[in-house]
């Protein structure tokens, strides 16, 4: 009789409990319209820059921050992992309007050939889209003519974005490893009330 008196005020208790957790905590999910947020109807915009990777010189702009002991060894420099903060610009010159900044790392990730796990944000310094960001995040097969890389987000005025990207190699210098890459964007992305 004790042991179901126990087990009574245990379930009592228990439930008691969670009413009160549940009263205090509101459910971890709802379901809410775009318009709430500020967010309007869906866009398709495109965005054409020029990518400056510049790893020579007294001021590069992509660093090596980590290798594998084998990765001088590797023709494709398998393990190397660079840094950048490399600067968009309107046109291919390194001289061209400054447009934004892609931030985040590169990396060899590829044994067999020049493929490049890319993860980066585009931050953009210039006109409507000041301060807004796309993130990057995919393979870059950096001696294929073109090369598609997915846009999985953005902040700002690209909050909610997704698309992709397309890379072409401008120019590229053997000698330095520096290189241009001309880019066209695609994203989809909700206007605003601004």
């Amino acid at each position: 009789m004790a042991s179901s008196i126990f087990f009574l005020l245990f379930t009592v208790f228990q439930l008691l409990s969670s009413t009160i957790v549940t009263a205090e905590h509101p459910p971890f999910h709802r379901t809410i319209p775009p318009a709430s947020l500020g967010l309007h109807r869906e866009k398709l915009t495109q965005l054409h820059f020029y990518f400056h990777d510049i790893v020579s010189g007294p001021r590069p702009t992509a660093v090596r921050v980590a290798q594998a002991p084998m990765t001088d060894k590797s023709p494709t420099l398998f393990g190397g992992v660079m840094m950048a903060d490399d600067p968009l610009t309107i046109g291919p010159e390194s001289e061209s309007k400054l447009i934004g900044k892609a931030q985040g790392i590169y990396a060899s990730a590829s044994q067999n050939d020049l493929g490049l796990m890319m993860v980066m944000n585009f931050e953009f310094l210039e006109g409507k889209y000041n301060g807004s960001t796309i993130s990057l995040l995919g393979r870059n097969a950096a001696f294929s003519a073109v090369r598609e890389m997915p846009i999985v987000g953005g902040s700002g005025l690209f909050r909610f974005a997704r698309g992709y990207a397309l890379a072409k190699t401008y120019s590229f210098n053997a000698t330095t490893l520096d290189a241009v890459v001309e880019y066209n964007v695609y994203v989809f992305h909700y206007s605003s009330m601004k």
